[in-house]
């Protein structure tokens, strides 16, 4: 317990040092991953809320370069003591350490959901100021991620302004992306793509243009396999909205011939390009589900993809003119997958 406070405490030390000039001390405050522990910041001169710290702070400087490479997804099931059984979270800030080992370069962490097990507009401030300043003492990339359910459009909003604006002792997200899948709703597809435009458009506007990515169901999903699951999704109208796109090109869902890690991303690349109307489109494309050695259907969905299919998968990211890619995600994939991903992902030249 004590070794978390000082690890906690370490970390603001190094930040404040470099980023405010040693100004801030510790004031008290429940870490919610240890419940009985109690650590937080504020200034000498005054108790200082998160909220006013946030408000200080200059606009972001985000670059697609967030997305190149290597990249590790984590969600809130994963942090967050919102879902966690007796409130601890079974991934906590500590792992950066394991993904700058395994050459991370990204880290894609969901910054809020939209749920009432979780009703702020960002998961624990606390826990994602310490990924933040994790990963940039790693010189990590770390992107922000939401899923929007589109019947409150205004929510939706709030949690991505909110992960857009979040700042930490001058750490802020490197990138906000937009998880754009939900279809458990009563809207038409029509309705959901007019809801998907505006909600994009908006956020778009907030972040003054900055680069956005896009999370996007794979085209050979909704082209090929299932054409009902959103018909006439609205490429071109947010072709321009989007920096970045990044398929979930989750091979282990499917069957031959896009059941492995070469076919499935490949074509959905292909088709997501002409799409958007560029063959140039940057994409980071997210496999899996998961990697382990001799993996074998669980019995329940989501199947684990075999470590054997990241080979093909890395292919597939070359052959296309990938800016990088991913498996989701770093919980359901184990050391040897971690490790067979770094050897290959590290050889290849990534475009710039």
């Amino acid at each position: 317990m004590r070794e978390r406070v000082a690890a906690l405490v370490g970390l603001a030390v190094v930040a404040v040092t470099s980023v405010l000039g040693a100004t801030w001390w510790l004031a008290v405050r429940p870490v919610t991953v240890e419940s009985t522990v109690a650590v937080a910041y504020a200034p000498v001169s005054g108790a200082r809320t998160l909220d006013r710290l946030q408000a200080e702070l200059p606009a972001n400087s985000w670059s697609v370069d967030a997305y190149n490479g290597l990249g590790a997804w984590v969600d809130g099931f994963d942090y967050s003591p919102a879902y966690a059984n007796g409130g601890v979270p079974p991934l906590v800030p500590a792992a950066v350490n394991e993904m700058a080992e395994a050459g991370v370069q990204t880290i894609y962490l969901q910054s809020g959901r939209l749920d009432e097990r979780s009703p702020d507009l960002l998961e624990d401030q606390w826990i994602i100021a310490e990924f933040l300043l994790r990963a940039h003492q790693h010189d990590m990339k770390i992107v922000a991620w939401y899923l929007p359910k589109w019947t409150d459009p205004e929510a939706d909003l709030a949690h991505l302004r909110a992960a857009a604006d979040f700042s930490f002792l001058g750490h802020q997200f490197d990138g906000l992306a937009v998880d754009i899948e939900w279809n458990e709703d009563d809207l038409t597809s029509a309705e959901r793509n007019q809801y998907m435009i505006e909600l994009s458009a908006a956020i778009d506007t907030h972040v003054g243009g900055a680069p956005l990515g896009a999370i996007v169901l794979p085209p050979v999903q909704t082209e090929v396999i299932n054409t009902a699951f959103w018909p006439d999704f609205a490429w071109t109208d947010i072709a321009g909205i989007y920096d970045v796109w990044l398929p979930m090109s989750y091979w282990s869902f499917r069957t031959a011939p896009y059941g492995d890690g070469y076919n499935y991303n490949a074509e959905s690349t292909r088709r997501l390009r002409a799409n958007v109307g560029d063959p140039d489109a940057l994409v980071h494309a997210i496999g899996g589900i998961g990697a382990q050695r001799n993996s074998a259907p669980s019995g329940t969905e989501p199947f684990i993809a075999d470590i054997d299919d990241l080979e093909p998968f890395v292919q597939s990211l070359i052959d296309t003119n990938a800016v990088g890619g991913s498996i989701y995600d770093w919980m359901t994939t184990d050391e040897s997958g971690r490790q067979t991903l770094r050897s290959l992902m590290s050889s290849v030249s990534w475009p710039q």
